[in-house]
């Protein structure tokens, strides 16, 4: 493989467009790719979603990349995104958990299916406009995944999933700049296109944030209405599916109980959505499953860390333990909101990624 060759993400935003220019200036040969991941939409349905989805995304990323001067082809990830991300998307919040889409492209399309065909095209890297820094321990030769330079747009939590290949293999030329107006400046002097574009902040695949109604329009499963109960059992009111709801909600409910009511747990086996109030969403300890391990090779201890269940969420201190079968067993110093099953947890000591797992359960 030709380790000055890179094959590079173009979303068609600011972030992997300024990257290219990055990439191309420190003397790699860059190509630039646009995953294709439209669902057999027609192209006025696709525009109109927006985002890394729409057409006009896929113009902007080879307008950027003539500017540039480099290679840009679109390339079809469709049947890997649909199995890997909208497909467990689905299959998650009919489960009554609350999947995290994002961590699932990174982990499987981002990461995996477009390293893979960059080393068809015989490139050493690949690359994407992520705010993370990549190191080399050379003392455990350890590759580890380091906080952003820049604090507020720091998107570790959502690529604790990457294994020592990968990060030997990707390049984040984001991760070193310390906020995302100098990455728009640089935009900005070399007259690109996307120097003003917004960031995304929808799911790229739910433009209108609407996920009952997209999984209802996406799945074979319909959802049953079922009950509303406290946590004593007591019966109050009538929920519309358990795929509409996660918890830590208390918007959408329909619910009048003198009270601010929340989302505490979803009981699948019953149908049943559990209602409390805001102290019941707090909780001390949880299980966490599919782990990955980044800094470390095993847990074999119990150790201090700081740890986060979201992407929005403070870290907070924590002790993780195993807890047999690869799980491992995380306890907050402090309560946190919204223990929610299939979510992340993602566990920090100092700037280095340690590693990090899907939530099973709030205990204790």
């Amino acid at each position: 493989m030709d380790k000055k060759k890179v094959v590079l993400g173009m979303s068609g935003g600011v972030d992997s467009s300024v990257a290219a220019y990055l990439l191309k200036e420190q003397g790699y040969e860059v190509i630039g790719v646009t995953m294709q991941i439209w669902q057999d939409k027609n192209p006025d349905a696709v525009e109109r979603e927006g985002g890394c989805c729409s057409l006009s995304a896929v113009d902007d990323a080879r307008m950027v990349a003539e500017k540039l001067g480099i290679p840009f082809y679109v390339m079809n990830f469709k049947d890997i995104f649909r199995e890997k991300v909208i497909d467990y998307f689905i299959e998650e919040y009919h489960r009554g958990r609350t999947p995290n889409p994002c961590i699932a492209c990174n982990r499987y399309v981002k990461f995996e299916e477009l390293m893979r065909r960059a080393f068809a095209l015989d490139a050493y890297y690949v690359s994407t406009g992520h705010y993370a820094i990549i190191e080399k321990d050379e003392e455990s030769g350890r590759y580890l995944l380091k906080k952003s330079n820049a604090v507020g747009k720091d998107q570790t939590y959502a690529l604790y999933n990457m294994t020592q290949e990968q990060l030997e293999h990707t390049l984040m030329p984001l991760g070193e700049y310390e906020s995302k107006d100098k990455i728009r400046e640089i935009a900005k002097k070399l007259d690109l296109v996307v120097s003003e574009k917004p960031d995304s902040q929808e799911i790229c695949f739910v433009p209108d944030n609407d996920y009952g109604k997209f999984i209802e329009e996406n799945s074979d499963k319909k959802t049953t209405k079922g009950k509303f109960v406290d946590l004593d059992g007591k019966v109050l009111g009538t929920h519309e599916g358990i795929s509409k709801y996660t918890v830590g909600q208390r918007k959408g409910l329909g619910l009048a109980l003198g009270y601010p009511a929340y989302v505490v747990d979803i009981d699948i086996d019953r149908n049943e959505v559990v209602i409390g109030k805001g102290e019941d969403v707090f909780g001390k300890e949880l299980l966490a499953t599919d782990i990955n391990l980044i800094s470390i090779e095993t847990l074999e201890k119990p150790m201090e860390v700081k740890a986060k269940v979201r992407y929005s969420a403070k870290e907070t201190d924590a002790l993780i333990s195993p807890a047999g079968n690869g799980d491992i067993r995380v306890v907050f110093k402090e309560p946190v909101r919204a223990i929610t099953p299939g979510q992340s947890v993602v566990f920090y000591d100092g700037d280095v990624v340690v590693g990090g797992g899907t939530i099973v359960r709030k205990e204790g």
